[in-house]
């Protein structure tokens, strides 16, 4: 009796290898779909999607021209969490300068909630033509990761934003993708999955703002632990976004920064998250 040929079992058995790493592909994905459709239930809306109009000038006590603060980006940079308008990001980032510098500072808040980075284009839209800001920090990128949106296109625009601000005569720092691996309603491995997902974006932010000339902080480094190791304290009422302390830590992260991008050094050289941009120079705002 004739032999069956060898190929037959061993292409039997890739067959079986294939259909059982496809079937475990499905199952994987559906188990993702079903934890992310959990995630969007525990987190819910309970915070709305307007956060506080905390646009003002802060420290008038301190007289003379202000300097005007624009921030732009997610609900993060809008300070979704924040029960007054005192504590939200941009308020934070504006009252830590006006300490520094002894200055009044005028704060216009771009950032709109739920935005990716390709809406940071509508939010420059949106400014009155003859404005024109001493320092821009842009906050962006947590919204791209949830909505998988590929990074070099997720970059790209927002080294887009970073040109247009520069264009406008400000100096810019970008806050990069903060570490979704601190949400805790967001369960496993969804929540790993994320966290490596959101650094690799942040990574990619850091380099091509520092190469567009904007000051890069990495906040999953300078704040991150912060958030993963005080959740209940660092996180508002939601658990996603930050709470009036959370956006203190992040403000106090941001504000050394600003401060080196407007030329305010302090003789200490950056820390860790903290990078100077290649090749531009600072926008001289002598006369402002």
């Amino acid at each position: 009796m004739a032999r069956p040929p060898i190929m037959v079992p061993v292409l039997a058995t890739a067959l079986a290898a294939s259909l059982g790493a496809a079937v475990a592909v499905v199952a994987a994905a559906e188990l993702l779909r079903r934890q992310a459709a959990l995630a969007r239930r525990r987190i819910g809306k309970a915070l709305g999607e307007e956060a506080l109009d905390a646009d003002r000038v802060w420290r008038k006590k301190y007289g003379g021209p202000p300097l005007d603060l624009l921030v732009l980006g997610d609900s993060v940079a809008a300070g979704l969490g924040a029960e007054r308008r005192k504590d939200t990001l941009g308020a934070r980032i504006a009252r830590g300068l006006a300490k520094r510098l002894h200055r009044p500072v005028r704060l216009r808040v771009g950032a709109v909630v739920g935005s990716e980075s390709s809406a940071l284009a509508a939010q420059l839209d949106a400014l009155d033509p003859a404005y024109r800001p001493d320092v821009a920090v842009v906050v962006v990128g947590g919204n791209d990761v949830t909505h998988r949106v590929p990074v070099p296109v997720s970059v790209s625009h927002l080294v887009e934003a970073v040109d247009r601000l520069h264009a406008l005569g400000c100096v810019v720092v970008v806050g990069t993708c903060p570490d979704l691996g601190a949400l805790r309603p967001v369960p496993q491995p969804l929540r790993a999955l994320g966290a490596r997902a959101s650094r690799q974006l942040a990574a990619a932010q850091a380099v091509a703002a520092r190469a567009a000339g904007a000051y890069p902080v990495s906040l999953a480094e300078v704040v991150g632990p912060f958030f993963v190791d005080h959740p209940d304290e660092a996180f508002s009422l939601d658990r996603f976004h930050p709470s009036a302390l959370g956006y203190r830590r992040t403000a106090k992260a941001l504000v050394p920064s600003v401060l080196r991008a407007l030329g305010e050094e302090d003789g200490t050289p950056p820390g860790p998250g903290h990078e100077r941009p290649e090749g531009r120079a600072r926008t001289d705002l002598s006369g402002r």
